[in-house]
């Protein structure tokens, strides 16, 4: 997009918009610009993550359909319908009026997202892929639910505080290469 394009990069804020750098989230043109800041909720397909999905989801369409013929109604046909799925909770939600229900289209979404995951990686134990592709399209969801976890904090915080099913405030922790913690997947237990 270059000068005189007629568009500009905008990203949303609480503040309303006035005076915000917009450029790493919508890509709008000026006349949607004003809509975007007058607006409490953005359309579904202004969403950054639902249209990472979308493209992730037509994606994978191409990928499984190279698989052999016997997978083309079971793993195919179930790594296909949770590549839709993903976006399809969050266009499902969006239009809803109620938070709580945004919020739930937003952690039906994250699940779909970690399924697909999932049976790219037992295409990738079966042979149908290779390592590097599934860690490619394994980073890609990853980026998406992590994209999907800001929304969701960003949903929780339009909701009174006195209402909220949990506490928002998370202290600050330096990350780094030496931790010793496993961050991701499902909690370490203690022995007991």
């Amino acid at each position: 997009m270059g000068a005189g394009s007629g568009e500009e990069h905008l990203t949303m804020d609480q503040s309303g918009g006035k005076g915000v750098d917009w450029e790493h989230r919508y890509r709008v043109s000026g006349v949607r610009v004003k809509k975007l800041q007058m607006k409490k909720f953005l359309d579904v397909e202004d969403l950054v993550v639902y249209k990472k999905l979308c493209q992730l989801h037509i994606e994978v369409c191409q990928l499984t359909h190279q698989w052999p013929r016997e997978e083309l109604y079971e793993l195919g046909s179930q790594v296909r319908r949770s590549s839709n799925s993903a976006p399809a909770q969050l266009a499902e939600k969006n239009d809803d009026r109620h938070i709580r229900n945004k919020i739930e289209g937003v952690n039906r979404g994250r699940g779909e997202a970690g399924e697909t995951v999932h049976h790219l990686f037992m295409a990738k134990l079966k042979g149908y892929i290779t390592e590097k592709t599934y860690m490619e399209f394994r980073n890609r969801y990853k980026e998406c639910i992590r994209m999907l976890n800001g929304l969701e904090k960003t949903l929780e915080h339009k909701i009174p505080a006195r209402d909220r099913r949990w506490q928002i405030e998370e202290e600050q922790e330096v990350y780094n290469a030496n931790n010793d913690l496993c961050v991701q997947g499902w909690p370490i237990t203690p022995e007991t």
